[in-house]
């Protein structure tokens, strides 16, 4: 089964054309790895999947709802954009942790703000809030950060951070966990404790897509790789077909560098 289905999306800003034509489709437990040279529409592909831009033409499918659809203003909604964003929880490139809370606090933040909208929130306001912490402290004990908990980010190593940024995207219960390359902030030795995070999600069938620059991790992790150049998808196939056996020249050269 498809989770989600990208459909002919294109995305202009001003003149320039980024997005041209984008579909592809990802099946629910794969993890889809998105490479490509700087400039080649990654990143802003991940920014529509996750309403942070509007395209300008397509069509965005998670789990048969139709949840984006360019020519239809009431799939544009601005009332619905958390709903749906929901189904994607994006880890940045450069954490995004609010610097005054602790590691678990800020893994706390997005399920305290959501649980407020309940209506039973009032009252059970003490069980929600003991569910929603036991909950945290879990995904922390996951990323390996359960020592870590009280810890603010100015207190933590770069990849520490990271790992606190996937276990606040992961709290939420995406249908699918995006990252943005994850590991282009963090020093070479602390790229490794990342990358082992992603390939035990990979392992558990959490259904990802990942921009990232790591070759190999790529060709190990990913079920299935999208290569873009120029904004457009230039080649697409199983993991280890793409990477040792490239068809297009725009991707031998990339592959070379």
């Amino acid at each position: 089964m498809a989770v989600l289905k990208v459909e002919n999306i294109e995305k202009s800003f001003e003149n320039t054309l980024v997005l041209k034509d984008i579909s592809f489709e990802l099946p629910e437990g794969q993890a889809l790895a998105i490479i490509g040279s700087s400039g080649s529409g990654k990143t802003t592909l991940l920014r529509c999947l996750n309403f942070l831009e509007t395209p300008d033409r397509g069509r965005i499918i998670v789990k048969d709802e139709v949840i984006f659809e360019a020519d239809d203003p009431s799939t544009q909604l601005e009332k619905d954009v958390r709903r749906k964003r929901l189904h994607f929880g994006l880890v940045f490139q450069n954490f995004n942790l609010f610097p005054q809370y602790t590691a678990l606090q800020n893994v706390m933040l997005a399920q305290q703000l959501l649980a407020k909208e309940r209506d039973d929130y009032k009252t059970n306001r003490r069980q929600i809030e003991k569910e929603i912490e036991e909950k945290s402290i879990a995904l922390l004990e996951k990323m390996n950060l359960g020592d870590r908990a009280g810890h603010y980010p100015h207190q933590l190593s770069g990849g520490q951070q990271q790992r606190v940024a996937i276990a606040r995207a992961l709290a939420l219960e995406p249908d699918i966990l995006c990252f943005d390359e994850p590991t282009s902030a963090l020093d070479p030795e602390l790229t490794g404790e990342v990358l082992k995070v992603i390939r035990e999600l990979a392992e558990e069938h959490m259904t990802m897509i990942i921009v990232t620059h790591e070759m190999a991790f790529a060709r190990d992790v990913a079920d299935n790789i999208i290569f873009m150049d120029e904004g457009i998808i230039a080649e697409q196939g199983p993991a280890k077909e793409i990477i040792d056996n490239p068809q297009t020249e725009r991707l031998k050269a990339f592959l070379s560098v």
